[in-house]
């Protein structure tokens, strides 16, 4: 049977325990409830120090039905309760590989990386595919981790997995084979100016018709734009591709 102990390994023990200024913790939780504020995504805090979490907003995606503060006192055995049986030896797994990954980084960049995975979650006993994200708040001088921030949103995907480490202002990131147990170099899609307009005045509702007026080209034209940003992102419909798009900061 697994325990919330299984999430606590040595990669990401916080060692210098004199370090930790728990005088700021109410500046991190009002700046993570001020961004909660203006997003739908949820958002919640890690420390990593008392193995808990600090905070977790109102915003329902990750709530499963309960309450902040009931999902606060579960700490880490929310994981347990609340993602299938079947998942849960990979989010250990994933946990492992991630912190492992995280101390080959020089301690300086440490706070440019973040981890993005997907699980399912289990809301009235449905399976509710989620995209979770994963950086550093603040760290320890040795680069532990101390808070981290995770950011919690609907998946584009099919399926469990997709273990991603990006670091910020790079479009290449690394992606860990569950199988192989390696990270594998991959390269960030990129679009064309004519397919961020068409994702740009997706997001606004414009139809395909619309969308062809606007920008003078025809209904057809802008037809292929979407067939190739559906084939690039790796999504079914637009809606998943303007999700797709925003995640991966494609536009």
């Amino acid at each position: 049977m697994k325990t919330t102990g299984d999430f606590f390994i040595p990669d990401n023990e916080v060692k210098l325990p004199e370090e930790l200024d728990y005088s700021r913790v109410d500046e991190y939780i009002r700046s993570a409830e001020a961004f909660s504020r203006s997003t739908y995504q949820s958002v919640y805090i890690i420390d990593y120090f008392k193995q808990n979490f600090l905070y977790v907003s109102p915003n329902p995606i990750f709530l499963c039905g309960l309450t902040p503060e009931q999902v606060m006192k579960r700490g880490y055995r929310f994981y347990l309760e609340y993602v299938p049986e079947d998942e849960q030896q990979c989010l250990i797994d994933l946990n492992e590989a991630g912190f492992s990954f995280y101390q080959t980084i020089p301690v300086n960049e440490r706070k440019d990386w973040y981890i993005s995975y997907d699980f399912h979650i289990l809301n009235d006993g449905r399976r509710l595919l989620v995209n979770h994200k994963l950086t550093p708040l603040t760290l320890t001088s040795d680069g532990r981790i101390w808070l981290a921030l995770c950011v919690v949103s609907a998946s584009t995907r099919n399926d469990a997995g997709h273990i991603e480490m990006h670091r910020v202002g790079s479009s290449g990131f690394f992606e860990y084979n569950l199988t192989t147990r390696r990270w594998d170099k991959r390269q960030m899609p990129t679009l064309t100016d004519g397919e961020k307009s068409v994702l740009t005045l997706s997001i606004q509702g414009l139809t395909m018709s619309e969308i062809a007026d606007k920008i003078c080209l025809s209904p057809d034209t802008i037809k292929k734009y979407r067939q190739r940003i559906f084939e690039k992102l790796d999504v079914r419909n637009i809606s998943e591709a303007i999700v797709a798009a925003t995640n991966n900061k494609l536009l």
